[in-house]
């Protein structure tokens, strides 16, 4: 694969721009693991099924050796969350988990209660393997569940069925993982609101502290996009999505965020921060990065090299960026809203002028426009500042009420 140099596109374009920031925002830690065993049929993820040997210790070298490069980016920040997603980063051992988070803690400020999650899929966990995953410093694990359903499972062209997800919970609860995430979608091919319920009754009969609930949608580059599945309508999405949310409300569960729901307490911290528009260092094929520096008044997206032998040959080197774009004023409030208003709380007037740099003032036309849609509410959160968020037609409308703070061209 060709060698992309890494760009400043966008910093021509700021020229003697700075935001006005009071503080920095908190900083997670991504890590992205490209492999799976096989690609599902609607993934749109830079994943890749493994066709050979894993270059397992290599990667976790070019992991390290990209994270060196990006500690200058931080100085003595603290890491206050670090997710391993993928792909499948449950297909790495053990070990090279191990070995991977002890080059992180050697490199990093870590916080006491730092959260640290690995996505996994059933089929490729159980008890043992779960157990000295533990060991080596995973504290929350995220189950790529999806269906228990064996029909929509292979409809999906999920590697697992019934069985093996109800054996990777049981494995997880054994395991002494306490604080796991399930994942579960609806709006499958042929689905009907009796066969998503069932989902959600399944689920929770395992009593998770988190469940991500989360719509099907067809993105392009994926097989669904070239031979489209029978899905349902809108009539029964809505159905579906209203019964499901009545259920979970019922059995005590915190819509916290669109397709996010939580046990008291149990909110992903990891995926809070993104909501809320905080900073995370990105690192292995394919990651993205966001950071703001303090004194330059500036925001940065970093992009690694996506494909993994590109990744692999390029880790020690600049050119592991594939790019890099400063964030204009206008980028930077549309990101935090399209980010935060996902949320049931929303944001305070106090918390996008920290995370921003900017004056609610900036976005208030596009604010206005929409209370009076009955899309937006607002509410005196303390002396100083004012709270936002979405009303529940907001949430339903959520596209069109963020088109109103997309800049005009």
């Amino acid at each position: 694969m060709p060698v992309r140099e890494a760009t400043g596109c966008a910093s021509s374009r700021l020229r003697g721009f700075m935001f006005h920031f009071i503080t920095l925002p908190p900083l997670s830690l991504y890590i992205h693991v490209p492999w799976c065993v096989r690609k599902c049929l609607y993934c749109d993820f830079n994943s890749h099924a493994i066709h050979s040997t894993l270059p397992e210790k290599d990667y976790i070298a070019a992991l390290l050796a990209d994270l060196d490069q990006d500690l200058s980016w931080i100085e003595s920040r603290t890491i206050g969350s670090i997710f391993i997603g993928g792909g499948t980063p449950s297909v790495l051992s053990p070990e090279a988990i191990a070995h991977l988070l002890a080059g992180v803690r050697k490199r990093l400020i870590l916080s006491d209660s730092v959260e640290v999650t690995l996505e996994a899929n059933p089929g490729t966990v159980e008890q043992l393997r779960l157990q000295e995953f533990q060991q080596a410093g995973i504290n929350r694990l995220s189950l790529g569940i999806q269906s228990f359903n064996e029909l929509a499972l292979a409809s999906l062209g999920r590697i697992h069925g019934r069985q093996s997800a109800i054996a990777a919970i049981e494995a997880t609860q054994r395991a002494g993982l306490t604080n796991f995430n399930l994942d579960i979608l609806f709006g499958l091919p042929q689905q009907t609101v009796e066969m998503a319920l069932q989902d959600l009754q399944m689920a929770l009969s395992f009593q998770p502290p988190h469940l991500s609930w989360y719509q099907l949608t067809i993105e392009p580059h994926t097989w669904f996009y070239h031979h489209p599945p029978p899905l349902p309508d809108e009539d029964e999405l809505w159905a579906i999505q209203t019964a499901g949310q009545n259920y979970l409300a019922e059995q005590g569960y915190i819509h916290y965020e669109i397709s996010a729901y939580a046990q008291p307490h149990w909110q992903c911290q990891h995926n809070l921060n993104y909501w809320q528009f905080g900073d995370y260092l990105g690192i292995g094929a394919g990651a993205h990065g966001k950071i703001t520096q303090l004194t330059q008044g500036t925001i940065t997206r970093l992009l690694k090299q996506s494909h993994p032998e590109t990744y692999l040959h390029t880790a020690h080197m600049p050119q592991v960026v594939a790019n890099r774009t400063v964030l204009t004023a206008a980028e930077a409030s549309l990101e935090f809203v399209m980010n935060a208003l996902r949320l049931s709380t929303g944001f305070t007037s106090r918390e996008f002028r920290l995370n921003t740099g900017l004056s609610l003032s900036y976005i208030d036309p596009a604010i206005q426009q929409a209370c009076e849609r009955g899309w937006l509410t607002l509410s005196a959160d303390t002396d100083e500042a004012m709270r936002i968020r979405a009303t529940e037609q907001g949430w339903c409308f959520l596209n069109d009420l963020l088109s109103l703070f997309v800049p005009e061209s």
